[in-house]
């Protein structure tokens, strides 16, 4: 159907679906507008923090009529919250990196920037106009280790070596689905960033 960012609207239309489901960071608004015009039921999402995964898989139940397997994520999803939220995690400033030439990163205001706060990994620049901005400099203030994310960029461990190579900070590679991808795939994602964390 054409990457998030250029969808084929008129191969969607072809197909005649039911239900599209689009989410805010994604797909582009203007699409969302198009669709909506032929889809009898378009379901947008915007989760901004790991606890508004509950109400997305709500959203989605209801939606399918699945609300008792949702009601089983929620329990699923809860209990690897409950997990962690009591924990103490050393507290450090991480430069969360999403795409290279340019170089990209996170604002504090993402769903991948809150799920690392969880666990005491918080994003630098703290302060930020755009949601997804490019960076100049890698030498952000406040950086204590820079993450290497494996997508929507896939860094390697060559990328981890050249950067370890001129930065007077520690560098590593971090699995981008378990930080950024909402839903079911969160669950596991939350026990991953515990032990990632306790790794550092």
């Amino acid at each position: 159907m054409g990457g998030t960012k250029s969808v084929n609207l008129k191969k969607i239309r072809e197909l005649a679906p039911t239900h599209v489901i689009v989410n805010v960071d994604e797909n582009k608004r203007e699409t969302a507008e198009a669709l909506a015009g032929f889809v009898p039921n378009l379901i947008v999402t915007h989760p901004l923090a790991p606890l508004d995964n509950l109400a997305l898989y709500r959203q989605i139940g209801t939606a399918f009529g699945k609300e008792r397997e949702a009601e089983a994520l929620c329990t699923s999803f809860e209990l690897a919250f409950r997990e962690i939220e009591n924990r103490k995690f050393p507290q450090r400033k991480v430069l969360y990196l999403i795409w290279k030439d340019p170089w990209m990163t996170v604002s504090r205001d993402t769903y991948v920037s809150r799920t690392l706060g969880l666990f005491g990994l918080h994003t630098v620049p703290e302060e930020t106009q755009e949601r997804y901005p490019e960076l100049a400099t890698l030498d952000v203030p406040g950086t204590g280790l820079v993450l290497l994310s494996s997508e929507p960029y896939r860094f390697r461990e060559k990328h981890r070596a050249e950067l370890q190579a001129v930065l007077r900070k520690p560098v590593h590679l971090i699995d981008g689905e378990m930080t950024s991808w909402y839903g079911s795939r969160a669950i596991r994602g939350l026990r991953y960033l515990s032990d990632y964390a306790d790794s550092l």
